[in-house]
C-alpha cells in the first residue's frame, strides 16, 4: 500500500481520484482557517462531501493527509515555475515566481511548520518537496542569470531563505498591510546586477 492507502502500482478510478482531490481542497481550506493541528478530520471529510470512511482508505492518519497536501501544492508551485518559463521573459518568470513563492510561504506556513514537528521531521515528503522546489528555482535563476538582468552571485538557496525570511517579516502583527510587496520590491531590485558587475 502507498502512503495514501492506494494499492502500489495500481491506477485509481475516476471518482476515486475526485474523491482524493476533494480530500485535499477541503483539508486545505480547514488548515488555513483553523491550522493543520487543530484540524477535525471529520470537518474535512464533510466539507469534502465524503464519508469518513473514504477519507481514512485515501489517508490512513492524519500525518499522511498533511503530506499529501503539503506535497500538492508544492507540485502546484513548481507547475507554476514551468508554465512561466513558457509564458514570460526568463527575468519575468523569476519575478513572478518569486511573488507566487512568497505567497506560497506566507499562506503555509502552518502547513509547513506542521509538517516538521511531526513525528517524523525528516520524511521523504518534506525532503522531495524541498528538492522540487529547489530544482525549480535553480532552472529560473540560471536562465535569468543567463540574460545579464540578474546578478550571477546569487544561488538558489539564498533566493528561498529570503523568499522565506520576507514571508515571515511581512506576516508579523506589527507590518505595513503592504509590507510583503514592499520586501519583495527590495528583493527583486537587489537581484539586479550592481554597476562593477556589468563593468
Amino acid at each position: 500500500m502507498s502512503a495514501t492507502g492506494t494499492p502500489a502500482g495500481t491506477a485509481m478510478r475516476a471518482d476515486a481520484r475526485r474523491n482524493r482531490q476533494r480530500l485535499l481542497d477541503a483539508a486545505l481550506q480547514v488548515y488555513a482557517e483553523r491550522g493543520a493541528d487543530d484540524a477535525s478530520l471529520d470537518e474535512i471529510a464533510r466539507r469534502a462531501g465524503v464519508g469518513i470512511g473514504t477519507l481514512y482508505r485515501h489517508f490512513p492518519t492524519r500525518q499522511a493527509l498533511l503530506e499529501a497536501v503539503y506535497r500538492d501544492q508544492v507540485e502546484e508551485l513548481c507547475a507554476v515555475a514551468r508554465d512561466l518559463h513558457d509564458e514570460a521573459s526568463p527575468e519575468q518568470a523569476l519575478e513572478r515566481w518569486l511573488r507566487a513563492l512568497m505567497a506560497f510561504a506566507t499562506t503555509k506556513k502552518n502547513l509547513s511548520s506542521s509538517l516538521m514537528s511531526g513525528p517524523n521531521k525528516s520524511s521523504e515528503v518534506a525532503t522531495s518537496c524541498s528538492a522540487m522546489v529547489r530544482e525549480a528555482a535553480t532552472k529560473l535563476l540560471a536562465e535569468a542569470q543567463a540574460t545579464g538582468q540578474v546578478r550571477g552571485d546569487v544561488d538558489a538557496i539564498d533566493l528561498l531563505r529570503m523568499s522565506h525570511a520576507l514571508a515571515i517579516a511581512a506576516d508579523l502583527p506589527y507590518s505595513h498591510p503592504d509590507q510583503g510587496e514592499r520586501l519583495m520590491s527590495v528583493l527583486l531590485a537587489g537581484l539586479r546586477p550592481q554597476p562593477a558587475d556589468q563593468a
